[in-house]
């Protein structure tokens, strides 16, 4: 049977890409779709493809009005929370690519899932290469003692810092205990200069234009450095693939799962 795939942000950067390969799947239907533009038209239309039969919604309410498996979320910070909290409580699991949840939300998020006997899976970034340099820096920390992040993306960006390095600065804090020589609130000057503390990982939010995504985990020892870096470019196509695969393990994923790495690296996971 074919997965039940509702998407929120359907006309949205990588919703839209997302809803044209669903729409051409065998193994995906795409059972609703909710954007905050194009209300009441069919999203084929919108998308410039034939009609496919489904009107954009504004609430998740009203796209729920044909039965849905799984809600694929890719929307902004402030609105996903209540939106997957909303589909739990319909009995219906969620993917979510949004970034902007903080790790309460997160333990908010689980507990409901768990509850109601459901499946989350939650990404920072859904791309297999960016998926591969989390897991390698994640390697890394239990052989480096220090390390810091940066975060690069475009000027826009109403996060900081990108749900994908918090999620890579709270998985390193279960790998290692970061070593920094001079306690942050030691620092002379403008502590605010040495970035965010995050899960005791100092991380450098960078917005400018030019940059679409990037981020780079860099770990010093006193006469080397190692530097894992991803860079992201301009289409949303990378985002697909890790989404859908995301959608298909969630039909058998009980409480929530943080990180794409959880799914291709699930014999090591930590």
């Amino acid at each position: 049977m074919a997965i039940k795939i509702c998407v929120a942000g359907a006309t949205g950067w990588v919703g839209q890409v997302l809803v044209r390969r669903i729409v051409t799947s065998s193994e995906y239907t795409l059972s609703g779709a909710i954007a905050r533009k194009s209300v009441g038209q069919d999203i084929g239309t919108v998308l410039g493809l034939e009609p496919v039969g489904v009107i954009v919604s504004g609430t998740l309410s009203e796209a729920l009005s044909k039965a849905s498996d799984v809600v694929v979320d890719y929307t902004s910070p402030s609105s996903v929370k209540d939106r997957t909290l909303e589909a739990l409580g319909r009995g219906i699991r969620v993917v979510i690519g949004t970034s902007g949840l903080t790790a309460s939300d997160f333990d908010e998020i689980d507990e409901m899932a768990t509850r109601n006997d459901l499946g989350v899976i939650a990404a920072g970034n859904f791309s297999i290469t960016a998926t591969l340099a989390k897991h390698f820096a994640l390697f890394a920390a239990r052989h480096l003692p220090s390390w810091e992040i940066i975060d690069y993306a475009h000027a826009d960006k109403p996060d900081a810092p990108s749900g994908t390095t918090r999620e890579l600065a709270e998985n390193l804090a279960s790998i290692a205990q970061n070593r920094i020589e001079v306690p942050i609130a030691q620092t002379h000057g403008n502590p605010q200069a040495r970035g965010a503390t995050i899960a005791a990982t100092q991380v450098h939010s960078v917005r400018l234009p030019s940059y679409v995504i990037a981020f780079e985990t860099i770990f010093g020892l006193p006469d080397e450095r190692l530097t894992i870096r991803h860079d992201a470019g301009s289409g949303a196509v990378p985002y697909v693939g890790g989404t859908l695969m995301a959608a298909q393990k969630v039909m058998t994923t009980r409480g929530l799962v943080r990180g794409l790495d959880r799914l291709l690296f699930s014999d090591q996971h930590h």
